[in-house]
């Protein structure tokens, strides 16, 4: 098992950022920046398969562990991280138990699971596949993102499948599926991830939540979360210009 998946498990507090930006470069700098992990966002960004395993191997340079959201349930996009060497995989919209169940099959190797073994980077392109297989079930992270009311009303069945490490919550698109995107709806959005957070710690699993700053994260870190995405490498890096021309004009 990596550090990356004992920490997680072990329930540590890990804070990491999505990476949108295709180049290796800003890996490198969202790497050196100090991150627990990054999140390299393949549903939203424009990032090419190709280019995924580029930022990977720049993460790994830095020695930070690079997990991937994937575009969506197939089989397929998991496999190719993971070839590409990825520390685990963010799956978005999960609904049921059925969609939970599946993610778990594309991420392990039977008999847990139901993935293929190939010659890509993460066996070292077919030098150490043995030891690959032998190690791959126990070390990668499996995180799901529950931000659907389906997903929701279905959340005991959803943590009570094994092989899941994070529960993830989206909470825009959760506000959005519930009808809760008004301010004045933020007490029953707040109580919808209380719930998804309870159910997930009841289980012995991991909560998440994706937060686009450090302003609420003691929050929700009391009640029980301690997998934080905050922000992404696009937003600091219009933050941080937008504070330098600010200060430029005030200097």
């Amino acid at each position: 098992m990596t550090d990356f998946r004992k920490r997680c498990v072990a329930h540590d507090r890990l804070v990491g950022i999505f990476c949108a930006i295709p180049h290796p470069v800003a890996i490198e700098v969202s790497a050196a920046a100090g991150p627990d992990f990054l999140c390299i966002d393949w549903e939203h960004a424009q990032i090419s398969r190709e280019r995924i395993e580029d930022l990977i191997r720049a993460a790994d340079v830095r020695q930070v562990p690079a997990m991937v959201r994937v575009p969506g349930h197939a089989s397929e996009w998991t496999a190719a991280v993971l070839d590409a060497g990825a520390a685990g995989v963010l799956v978005p919209r999960i609904s049921n138990a059925e969609q939970a169940r599946a993610a778990v099959k594309a991420t392990r190797f039977p008999p847990i699971g139901e993935r293929g073994l190939g010659p890509g980077r993460a066996t070292s392109y077919g030098y150490h596949i043995p030891d690959y297989l032998a190690a791959a079930n126990e070390r990668l992270v499996l995180a799901i993102q529950v931000e659907t009311a389906e997903g929701l009303e279905n959340i005991d069945e959803i943590v009570a499948v094994d092989g899941i490490d994070v529960i993830f919550v989206g909470p825009s698109d959760l506000a959005a599926s519930l009808g809760a995107t008004k301010p004045a709806d933020a007490d029953r959005l707040d109580a919808a991830i209380v719930t998804i957070a309870k159910a997930t710690r009841n289980a012995g699993k991991v909560a998440g939540i994706f937060r686009p700053n450090t302003a609420d994260v003691g929050k929700w870190a009391d009640a029980g979360m301690s997998f934080f995405i905050l922000g992404s490498d696009t937003r600091y890096l219009g933050a941080g210009i937008a504070a330098g021309m600010e200060a430029g004009r005030k200097a």
